[in-house]
């Protein structure tokens, strides 16, 4: 079974595989926040209280049959993760490690349409809800599967490691050198400051 990824306005275009191997959560911290806001999709992609849905899966699962040239990325630090997004309408696809021997990816729903039934259908019940002490609003949601989530994603980690299939990445040119596909961009302080800010 598999799940089309697309961004809005439907120039990148792919599919993930492998609808099982997959973990479910819910990330509030302030950087998943800061990556909605950067790319002014705040109201599509962040909850009431500014939780990010993801879909975590290894970077295998992810085919691109078009558009890929669309596909560009940001650090909201230099030390940050690759953040994922398709230039041409700013829907946000994912981030990973910028090591691509890290074989890992979590995917913003945004790129799998706007039925959240349909995710449930496809992956599953969500499993983990993660960093909720940075959940905007006085009544924070409760962590939880924080353990059992980590597990499942270290498993993935590790069994791609151990199989090599690490090394089939959409997002590197070469796992050996972990160049990704396009060259990040780094906010400035500024930049930074400013999709920090709650609005």
């Amino acid at each position: 079974m598999v799940h089309s990824i697309s961004c809005s306005c439907g120039k990148l275009q792919g599919q993930i595989k492998n609808v099982h191997n997959i973990n479910r959560c819910v990330c509030y911290c302030t950087d998943c926040q800061a990556f909605a806001r950067y790319l002014n999709k705040s109201k599509e992609v962040l909850d009431e209280q500014g939780g990010t849905s993801i879909v975590q899966t290894i970077p295998e699962n992810v085919v691109f049959s078009q558009g890929i040239e669309n596909l560009s990325c940001i650090r909201l630090t230099d030390r940050g993760l690759l953040r994922w997004y398709a230039a041409c309408c700013n829907t946000p696809i994912g981030n990973t490690p910028a090591d691509a021997k890290f074989s890992f990816v979590g995917l913003v729903h945004s790129c799998f349409g706007t039925d959240r039934n349909l995710l449930d259908e496809t992956f599953g019940a969500i499993k983990m809800y993660v960093h909720t002490a940075d959940a905007l609003g006085a009544s924070k949601p409760k962590p939880r599967g924080t353990f059992l989530g980590t597990l499942r994603v270290l498993g993935m980690i590790l069994k791609a490691r151990f199989t090599g299939a690490y090394k089939n990445t959409p997002f590197f040119v070469s796992e050996s050198t972990s160049t990704p596909i396009a060259t990040p961009k780094v906010l400035s302080e500024n930049e930074l400051v400013e999709a920090m800010k709650v609005k």
